[in-house]
């Protein structure tokens, strides 16, 4: 049977050929294939966000199309805790479970469960008010560890606020409506309270217990005040309609923390979209995964497009003219 031991021979060295071709692909091309190999990726991105909300859902959004922008094919594991904390906690445990390759957290509590159950995932959160408060970061400028993002909070909101008011509103007593026992909430006051004592604004103010106290307390300001400043208090917010009704019948203005206020009634604020944080924070994650930078080398952001918004509607019904330096946008 000689034509066997020849056959046997013959296969043993196509069979010898074929693994040495095989394995000196990678090293004749480097690393080109892996490169090739990243951009026809698909990468799975986990999204944990505690409630629905018309800002949250913006800022996803916002994450979407910076995703597409920047390149990234991506398949999401979306999952929102409905304000359940014990949820929150589970839906971060999945998605680690589940080894994503980056978990988008859109809000506080959503970055902190994630933080809590991942050192290794890199996480990108947005909506975030108080980053170095809730201890998701060390510091701004250096997050460290697996986590970064950016915040909806602006530095210059709340003195660019205080001096339209002082010199383009030409106020001088302020009225502020708010729930004392919010802590978030009495440190807003207190900090308007001192930067308006250093250009010259004084600060009523009138403190409510629940929702229902909100127009008593915006009455009982009339007369004692030029206009409102309305911070992001939960309560007052969610009675807003009643603070505008007063200060539209009494033809003060009245300013607010956010766009939803202003889009409502309020004459104008200094903000940003929940969209643009959202986007931003997506540019981020297109660099982590693309492998251009890890989360421990980019600072935390705060809103690069902070701006003013005017409530045209609101502005004519208390007789007040937009003036072109003003530099505002403009809703009704």
């Amino acid at each position: 049977m000689k034509w066997k031991k020849t056959a046997v021979v013959l296969l043993s060295t196509i069979l010898l050929a074929a693994c040495g071709s095989k394995t000196s692909t990678p090293s004749s091309s480097g690393g080109q294939a892996n490169n090739g190999e990243s951009k026809k990726k698909t990468y799975n991105i986990g999204v944990t966000q505690i409630v629905e909300h018309p800002s949250l859902d913006a800022a996803f959004e916002g994450f979407k199309k910076a995703i597409e922008e920047g390149g990234i094919k991506a398949k999401y594991n979306i999952q929102n805790a409905q304000g359940d904390n014990s949820t929150n906690t589970t839906i971060a445990t999945n998605l680690v479970n589940s080894k994503v390759d980056l978990i988008f957290a859109n809000s506080t509590p959503s970055a902190q469960a994630a933080a809590s159950q991942t050192k290794d995932i890199p996480i990108v959160f947005t909506s975030v008010t108080d980053p170095i408060g809730a201890k998701l970061v060390s510091s701004m400028e250096n997050p460290g560890a697996n986590i970064t993002g950016t915040i909806d909070t602006h530095p210059d909101a709340i003195p660019n606020t205080l001096k339209f008011m002082k010199e383009k509103l030409n106020m001088t007593k302020v009225g502020m409506v708010y729930n004392s026992g919010e802590q978030n909430s009495r440190a807003q006051v207190d900090n308007v309270k001192k930067l308006a004592s250093g250009i010259g604004l004084k600060i009523v103010e009138a403190s409510v217990a629940t929702s229902a106290d909100v127009k008593q307390a915006t009455e009982s300001l009339v007369g004692k005040v030029d206009g409102f400043y309305i911070i992001s208090d939960n309560t007052v917010v969610s009675a807003l309609e009643s603070v505008i009704s007063v200060a539209n019948k009494n033809k003060l203005p009245m300013m607010a923390a956010e766009f939803d206020s202003v889009r409502k009634g309020a004459l104008g604020a200094y903000g940003f979209e929940y969209y643009d944080i959202g986007y931003e924070a997506g540019q981020m994650a297109v660099k982590i995964l693309k492998g251009e930078s890890k989360p421990s080398d980019l600072p935390v952001q705060v809103p690069q497009n902070l701006k003013l918004v005017i409530n045209k509607k609101t502005a004519n019904t208390i007789g007040i003219d937009i003036k072109d330096d003003w530099n505002a946008e403009t809703t009704e």
